[in-house]
């Protein structure tokens, strides 16, 4: 982690519950990038943010992927000393679909390689990982589709979470007659579902099946 002069840590107001940042003086301490339809932070870390972060409103007003409030490229407006002092909002962000199908096909070539390798016969493959920043947990059905999900280290007992999204794919999705088997889930009572799931996860410290239900 790097540490900042004196005066550049002063110069900066932070928010840390919205994720909003103001800058009084150009230039901030961080490293930016235009990728995917977004700004987002390359490189640097500065509190609670590191890279992978994307701006989601300058100035508190929402931004259209790379463009802020007035149409003017947010990169330019990082960059330009006479936006300053200039107002940040950060956020994780939405992953785009190609990003899904890549993470995607990635982790199940993972699986596909951790259950050859593994030394127990009959592995089911990978369950769980874990890294610094986060867990994934992963549920395979008996006709092979998988369900994962990434969460951070707080969230335990997934296992419920990731059965309850299934028995909504079920429901939902494979009942459904216009649905294609391998094709993006594109099914409104899936999402509203699976939207109220994922806020009962959010607002509870730990979760069980009876959360769930």
């Amino acid at each position: 982690k790097q540490s900042y002069p004196r005066r550049v840590r002063e110069a900066v107001v932070s928010t840390q519950s919205t994720g909003e940042h103001t800058w009084q003086q150009h230039p901030i301490p961080l490293v930016f990038t235009a990728d995917s339809g977004r700004v987002l932070v390359k490189f640097g870390e500065f509190g609670s943010l590191k890279p992978g972060y994307s701006v989601i409103a300058v100035n508190r007003q929402p931004v259209n992927g790379t463009m802020g409030p007035t149409e003017k490229p947010i990169m330019d407006m990082i960059n330009n000393p006479d936006c300053y002092p200039l107002s940040l909002t950060f956020g994780k962000g939405k992953i785009g679909a190609n990003e899904k199908l890549m993470l995607a096909s990635t982790f199940h070539s993972l699986y596909a390689i951790a259950s050859k390798i593994s030394p127990i016969e009959g592995s089911s493959g990978i369950q769980q990982l874990s890294t610094d920043e986060f867990s994934l947990h992963c549920f395979q059905t008996i006709t092979g589709v998988k369900f994962f999900v990434i969460v951070d280290h707080k969230q335990t007992a997934c296992e419920p979470l990731l059965r309850r999204i299934y028995e909504l794919y079920t429901d939902f999705v494979l009942k459904n007659p216009f649905y294609l088997i391998d094709m993006p889930i594109r099914c409104d009572l899936f999402d509203q579902n699976l939207k109220r799931v994922i806020e009962q996860v959010e607002r509870a410290s730990a979760y069980s099946s009876a959360t769930l239900a």
